[in-house]
């Protein structure tokens, strides 16, 4: 990047939206969004970008199954939730006002129309995949070699493993798990003319398609087409091969979703083994949502619908795809021509001028680290070294996702098992984690690392690592505080900041934050950071009021923050007191937001867009003018784990840190943040009546994303971003998302 400042704030306030009229007030609940609606709208968002026609095809198939992904987890979380409420006569209202059966009620009616949604852009995308020699077979479409192919494949490797269970007196119903797959039939004996139901459970061990091999496909030397069928139609195609001296009367698919929540007692006193039982009582939990083929059976449907006891689900029926998530696996089809193009991830210059040696460049200078454009493989280093050097003396980590294969866990074991003493904080309550970190405190545990699971009623979110060192001139901490979790596949989609230092009193800050978590000992003379539930909120607060205090005086006042969640009310209430004043607010928000920007009285100096994209927006970063127009040297900047949500900032154990280095500094306000306030073709802006519409450049689009893929690293020579990349924003009138 350029190392030439912007001398001036960037027009990024010129274009506010203007389409949508405000009004003087609004009063109690009206000030805020509903957070359930809101996250509905977010993937209508995902929804739009899987109909982009500027995006590659196996790209929006792929944003296609990431909607079904999200909507599952919504309703086995947070639908599941209100379900229960309702159950239990709860009538708290949420932040706008409403009861969990009115909730559930708008929930419902926006599920329909996003389920609807789904199917007409699969339908779309099939018919595109069809053209491009991508298949989802049917009849029609499979060719002898090939219907000879799924054949012999359904009787060596799926009729050995799957099992027919007829439905009557003498067989109890079978158990469906979470997001369980099955096939009802309805058969006539040939015999006797009897008349029975038979239930096929399709196993989670196979795969959801099948691809018929290229050899198969191809003809003449002809280039393959890719046939896919799923596991399900197979069973169908071949049902007679199960049930001989049957008649199929009717088939369907069913597929069940069941309430995922985990709730623990605080008086738990083994929480492990309470985590293991509760991960078993999850897949039996209540059904939540059962989706059904249109055609279902009739007679087999009336069957399912009193043995599941679905009266409180939700019932979808659908004349497409049963389970749009899985459609990922056809995502991952090798097709380059139909996907973005390859990106590497840089390894960081600053790091490769110290000949790879990371203990060396941290303590010359702070290092920001921008993920996924810059490699995580830094992050992972930074442990290894720490693992084979023999001055380090001490290692401790959080751990709240790691994924399933981990190198970071897989450094902590060489550290452990090269005599280092090693403290790894293992979040047990990581929702759908839960059975992997298990498996790795385990793992950890054999090796000789100090496995601690942290508070019983909140969840340690903080994503930090304290490497301590021997030097000449005493012990050193190197820290490591990021704004994403140690995995490395997400490090590859989400974008993160990676923040190491040699700072002294951050090192202090950190050690005292571990001892909370590890020892329950409240810290007591913190330096830099704010901790949650601490007193995160309250520095948040304080650096608001602030601003608030330097627009009541004349000066200059300003607010930017990127996170991926906005619902906290005081939280919001604070922003709308800075609006009161003139503060100037800007967000970028990917995902829920209940703040209510642009109404006249209440938040007409706050804007508010998402960016939805190649990459998945996930840091948190907070700026304070300071007295300073944005974005300035003299703006106060932050990184953070926390979302401005009551459970980050009140329920979890997380990490507020103040970036003081000059460079790093800049780095992240002028580069990251401003780019993120800059984009046009990702954006879209907030309206006051809760709708979302496209932003639009007036001169030349912008797109962080590919920004910061084609130009120089964070931690290279650069400095603040281009004057001729900021283009002037403007609103797309008239289309809502």
């Amino acid at each position: 990047m350029s190392s030439q400042s912007m001398t001036s704030t960037p027009n990024v306030s010129a274009a506010a939206p203007q389409s949508v009229p405000g009004t003087t007030t609004f009063a109690g609940g009206d000030a805020y969004f509903n957070r359930e609606l809101s996250w509905l709208a977010f993937n209508e968002r995902v929804l739009a970008a899987a109909s982009n026609p500027k995006y590659p095809l196996l790209e929006r198939l792929r944003f296609l199954s990431i909607s079904g992904s999200n909507l599952d987890e919504f309703m086995m979380i947070r639908v599941a939730g209100l379900v229960g409420q309702t159950q239990r006569g709860i009538d708290k209202a949420s932040i706008d006002g409403r009861t969990p059966p009115q909730q559930l009620a708008s929930i419902r009616e926006k599920l329909a129309e996003l389920s609807a949604l789904q199917q007409d852009i699969w339908r779309d995308l099939h018919t595109f995949l069809a053209q491009a020699d991508i298949h989802i077979a049917d009849e029609l479409r499979v060719k002898p070699a090939a219907h000879k192919w799924l054949e012999a494949y359904f009787l060596q490797e799926i009729l050995p493993i799957i099992t027919p269970q007829a439905l009557d007196p003498a067989h109890p119903f079978p158990f469906v798990h979470n997001k369980g797959r099955g096939l009802l039939f309805t058969l006539t004996r040939d015999v006797d003319q009897e008349q029975i139901i038979e239930m096929i459970l399709i196993p989670t061990a196979i795969p959801r398609f099948v691809r018929v091999p290229d050899a198969v496909t191809s003809e003449n030397g002809e280039q393959a087409e890719a046939i896919y069928i799923s596991i399900a139609s197979l069973i169908q195609r071949y049902a007679k091969k199960l049930f001989p001296g049957f008649t199929i009367e009717g088939d369907g698919l069913f597929r069940v979703l069941r309430d995922s929540d985990i709730e623990i007692e605080e008086e738990a006193e083994d929480l492990v083994r309470t985590f293991r039982s509760a991960i078993q009582r999850r897949r039996r939990g209540q059904v939540i949502q059962l989706e059904l083929e249109d055609d279902f059976d009739p007679q087999a449907e009336a069957v399912l619908l009193e043995q599941l006891g679905v009266h409180e689900a939700a019932v979808i029926k659908t004349d497409g795809m049963i389970g749009i998530e899985g459609l990922a696996e056809i995502a991952s089809e090798d097709r380059p021509d139909l996907k973005f193009d390859a990106y590497s991830p840089r390894y960081p210059e600053r790091v490769r001028e110290h000949g790879g040696d990371l203990f060396s460049a941290i303590k010359e200078k702070d290092i920001v680290i921008h993920h996924p454009y810059e490699s995580f493989e830094v992050v992972v280093d930074f442990i290894r070294q720490a693992a084979a050097d023999p001055e380090v003396v001490a290692i401790k980590q959080t751990l709240y996702r790691a994924g399933s294969q981990s190198a970071v866990i897989n450094a902590l074991i060489e550290a452990a098992e090269a005599g280092i003493s090693v403290t790894a904080v293992v979040e047990l309550k990581a929702r759908f984690d839960e059975e992997q970190n298990l498996k790795w405190a385990s793992k950890l545990e054999r090796a000789g690392v100090q496995v601690i699971y942290g508070f019983t009623d909140w969840k340690t979110h903080a994503k930090i690592a304290m490497v301590v060192r021997r030097e000449e001139d005493g012990f050193r901490t190197y820290c490591h505080f990021g704004t994403g979790n140690y995995h490395p596949i997400t490090a590859k989609i989400y974008t993160d900041i990676s923040f190491f230092t040699a700072d002294p009193k951050l090192g202090r800050d950190a050690a005292k934050m571990m001892n909370f978590v590890t020892g329950y000992v409240e810290p007591h003379g913190v330096e830099l950071i704010a901790i949650a539930p601490l007193n995160l909120r309250e520095e948040i607060y304080r650096r608001i009021d602030i601003e608030i205090a330097n627009a009541a005086s004349g000066k200059p006042a300003a607010i930017w923050m990127k996170c991926n969640q906005i619902t906290d009310s005081g939280m919001i209430d604070r922003l709308y007191a800075a609006n009161s004043v003139g503060v100037k607010v800007e967000l970028v928000c990917r995902g829920i937001c209940c703040l209510r920007p642009g109404v006249l009285g209440l938040s007409e100096n706050i804007r508010v867009k998402s960016i939805i994209g190649r990459f998945l927006e996930h840091s948190r970063i907070y700026a304070f003018g300071n007295g300073s127009a944005m974005p300035s040297p003299d703006a106060a900047v932050y990184i953070s784990s926390a979302d401005l949500m009551g459970r980050n900032l009140d329920r979890r154990v997380e990490s507020l840190i103040p970036i003081l280095n000059r460079t790093v500094h800049d780095q992240i306000l002028q580069q990251v943040l401003l780019a993120n306030m800059l984009d046009t073709e990702q954006s879209w802006w907030l309206h006051s009546d809760g709708s979302y519409s496209l932003v639009e450049a007036d001169n030349k689009p912008f797109n962080c994303h590919r920004y910061f893929m084609t130009n120089p690293s964070l931690s290279g020579r650069g400095g603040a971003l281009e004057a001729g990349a900021v283009p002037k924003l403007s609103l797309r009138k008239g289309r809502s998302g």
